[in-house]
């Protein structure tokens, strides 16, 4: 795939600062001994909402969605930031928040205790980010700008920008 300098600039950045943002995300669980994904996942309306009550109420249930999620975010953000195996981390990540987003979605007549860091109505950061790294998998950077430029044996007429 070719890009122009400023398309493969564009890109690196944004994988990076999505990158950034997850791993940051994930940091912040882990340092944090109280942090527990209960809260959110008893705010929960609409379709998973049955399946969040399930989770909370089993705590072998709950220790694995509190270390997918920790652990989910911190790996996914380290690849994406590193650029190594950069598409399978933005499938990954993108799965990830998409569950963010069906969880508490912001769709009219749904009402959370947690207040929203904004005003929305469909779309919020979790969907948007989601679409960002979908594109991240579309548009991969990372076999030319990021580790897995050293781990992929690529044709290198695919490796070019203009």
């Amino acid at each position: 795939m070719t890009y122009s300098r400023l398309r493969l600039i564009s890109l690196t950045v944004l994988r990076v600062l999505v990158g950034w943002h997850l791993l940051y995300e994930g940091i912040s669980k882990l340092i944090n001994p109280y942090w527990s994904s209960a809260a959110y996942l008893l705010d929960s309306k609409w379709l998973l909402s049955g399946v969040a009550e399930t989770i909370v109420a089993n705590p072998t249930l709950l220790s694995i969605s509190d270390n997918v999620n920790m652990w989910g975010l911190t790996l996914v953000g380290a690849l994406l930031l590193l650029g190594l195996f950069a598409r399978y981390a933005a499938v990954a990540g993108a799965v990830l928040v998409l569950l963010y987003y069906f969880f508490a979605p912001p769709f009219f007549g749904l009402e959370y205790s947690k207040p929203a860091e904004g005003s929305y109505l469909i779309v919020n950061k979790n969907l948007i980010e989601a679409c960002v790294l979908w594109v991240l998998y579309t548009f991969p950077t990372s076999h030319i700008i990021g580790l897995d430029r050293f781990f992929q044996v690529t044709n290198k007429s695919e490796d070019n920008y203009e």
